[in-house]
């Protein structure tokens, strides 16, 4: 008898132990989803849902919506959110292993849009969204989707094979890594109604596009240095075009300068009045930021032949005639701008480019970093200082 009693006595504090326990190690999955909707604010966006359930490390949102500053008074129905893998973090925030969507599947008439198997990895929600640290804005680790596909008038005209992208953190926190890559981007030009159009891409061979796109970068927090190494186009028998850009002062102070600027445009009724505001608002905020360096690169893959016989077939002329015209105008055209040593480097560059396409690139690489009002300076004064000050430099085929 003794020993049973002790045994409902230990089976009533277990009890009473998993009932006081159970609340402080469950996840909050409301709290979560509200914490998420605070961090999108600050990206001008909010969140809104129905309900949330929870079951172990697994939160399911339903009847998501997202509402996005640039439209207000519209949401976009996202429908139901799941995230895997999520526990609370020290600072009260949320970390989700998985979040997956659900497929987009979004037609009006014979035209449509659908986009499957749309997920986040690593998704960290801050537990207060200050945007004054690494840790206080929303980050993830990844994020990807499967097939792409926007068909008009029951037409595929463009698809998408996937978009893959990632954040990774540098040492100590000092800033994050990222890259991106969007695969077996193809476009169907063939159904172009506009007769002059439609001759123009068949006689340069662009009826069907395929290509990908490309994105590589860093962003360093304290220096707000934002280097994006890569920005690259890259399409079949056409050829590849990439961006870089290099500039400082891009902090997250700054950031979120920009960001209260935009609420404010944005609360404000008076639209030619916001506008005004935001303008100014940009203008004193670029005055922090520091001009590093910047290019622009095409490689060609056979489109300047095409595009130079057809331009020519225009005006009764073969591609070669038109690109020696061309040759004889680029002098005459940059000698207006008054700046002599970039003249000499443009029709080098141009003469050796439409004697063998290869490469066209210009560089803007000056010996040290021009702050930005400098060269707002030299725009409004001198303009034809701005090569010199930037050092910019124009090269074909290296």
């Amino acid at each position: 008898m003794m020993h049973a009693r002790k045994i409902r006595v230990m089976m009533m504090a277990s009890a009473a132990f998993l009932t006081l326990a159970g609340p402080a190690f469950a996840v909050d999955g409301a709290d979560m989803m509200k914490k998420l909707s605070a961090a999108l604010e600050l990206n001008g966006s909010s969140l809104t849902f129905d309900k949330v359930d929870v079951d172990g490390d697994t939160v399911t949102a339903t009847g998501v919506k997202l509402q996005v500053a640039t439209q207000p008074g519209e949401s976009l129905a996202i429908g139901e959110v799941t995230f895997e893998g999520v526990e609370e973090k020290d600072d009260g925030g949320y970390y989700a292993e998985t979040v997956s969507f659900p497929n987009v599947d979004v037609s009006q008439g014979e035209d449509s849009v659908s986009i499957k198997d749309i997920a986040i990895g690593g998704l960290s929600i801050p537990g207060n969204p200050s945007g004054d640290t690494i840790d206080s804005i929303l980050l993830y680790e990844s994020f990807g989707s499967g097939p792409m596909e926007l068909k008009v008038k029951g037409e595929e005209v463009f698809s998408i094979a996937s978009v893959e992208s990632s954040l990774t953190r540098q040492e100590n926190d000092a800033g994050f890594d990222f890259d991106a890559t969007v695969a077996g981007m193809k476009a169907d030009l063939s159904n172009i109604e506009d007769a002059k159009t439609k001759e123009a891409i068949d006689k340069l061979g662009l009826t069907q596009l395929d290509g990908q796109a490309t994105m590589k970068g860093s962003w360093e927090l304290e220096s707000g240095k934002l280097a994006l190494e890569e920005y690259a186009i890259d399409f079949k028998d056409i050829g590849r075009l990439n961006i870089a850009l290099d500039f400082s002062g891009y902090t997250l102070q700054f950031l979120k300068s920009l960001q209260e600027a935009a609420k404010a445009a944005e609360a404000n009724p008076n639209k030619e009045e916001a506008d005004q505001a935001m303008g100014l608002a940009m203008l004193g905020l670029m005055q922090q930021l520091t001009f590093n360096s910047a290019s622009i690169r095409f490689d060609d893959a056979s489109i300047t032949r095409k595009a130079l016989d057809y331009a020519g077939s225009q005006q009764g002329v073969s591609g070669e005639q038109l690109a020696q015209s061309l040759k004889a105008m680029v002098p005459i055209m940059m000698a207006q701008l008054n700046v002599p040593e970039l003249q000499k480097q443009v029709t080098e560059a141009v003469n050796a480019y439409l004697d063998s396409p290869k490469s066209l690139t210009i560089r803007a690489e000056p010996a040290n970093p021009v702050p930005f009002p400098m060269i707002m300076g030299a725009a409004m004064g001198a303009p034809n200082t701005i090569p010199s000050v930037l050092g910019v430099k124009v090269t074909a085929n290296d």
